[in-house]
């Protein structure tokens, strides 16, 4: 059997393999690194909470995320120089509790860890996502830091967005949406990444940053309580923005 393959979707994005064909001329690719990275760990706990808990602490950003009624997944900002052998159950654990740590009550629960890693921020995004007929999509395409939880939902708005080009293309023939795919997908992965950048710079001790620097993130994140405008929109970009 042999089957016609007339457009090719690169969605690889560890060695960017498809955007590798690219001629270099014809690609822009923009990037930021973050000097620190998530430190995170799979525990065999119960959520201690049953929402996202994000820290802002002077030690460094933390999170409690869940995955399931059993397992609990956890964060804590670790230097970009370090390495899981510098981090022991005992220490993520005692920066987890400082960091996570409130005065209502709340106690973080502890268990066995399943699984532990760290996963380096950066922001990246490669410019057009489209070259002949291959489109690239995902993580070929762009990169977003964690913190504004906005991967996933960028490569599923990229997939949809083809799925209709190409669905109207074998239809009717029609190439209009074909070649808007790349100015369509990059309105709305900038956004994302602006927001992700945004997320990443209020939650985060920057080490070439000072008390100025730190005093405006706090101010950002009164705001952010304390108007209604300032929740709203963050949460309207939290949710995500419409695929079109």
């Amino acid at each position: 059997m042999f089957v016609q393959c007339d457009f090719v979707v690169g969605c690889d994005g560890f060695h960017g393999i498809a955007r590798q064909s690219i001629p270099p001329a014809q690609l822009t690719q923009l990037e930021r690194v973050y000097p620190f990275g998530w430190l995170g760990i799979l525990a065999q706990v119960a959520p201690s909470t049953g929402e996202l808990i994000y820290a802002y602490h002077e030690r460094g950003f933390a999170l409690h995320s869940l995955r399931s009624p059993e397992i609990s997944r956890l964060y804590v900002q670790v230097p970009a120089t370090d390495s899981v052998e510098d981090w022991s159950d005992d220490r993520v654990w005692s920066e987890l509790h400082l960091r996570l740590s409130r005065d209502d009550g709340w106690v973080l629960e502890e268990g066995p860890v399943i699984e532990k890693s760290i996963a380096p921020l950066r922001s990246f995004v490669a410019e057009p996502m489209r070259h002949g007929r291959l489109f690239l999509a995902g993580d070929a395409a762009h990169i977003v830091p964690p913190t504004g939880a906005k991967g996933l939902n960028l490569a599923v708005a990229d997939v949809t967005v083809l799925a209709q080009a190409l669905e109207e293309f074998y239809a009717a023939g029609a190439e209009a949406r074909l070649d808007m795919y790349s100015a369509t997908c990059l309105r709305r992965v900038w956004q994302g990444e602006r927001f992700s950048w945004w997320m990443t710079s209020i939650l985060h001790r920057f080490p070439d940053e000072g008390a100025f620097a730190q005093r405006l993130q706090i101010a950002q994140l009164e705001q952010i309580v304390s108007s209604r405008a300032a929740a709203t929109a963050l949460a309207e970009s939290y949710v995500g923005l419409p695929i079109t």
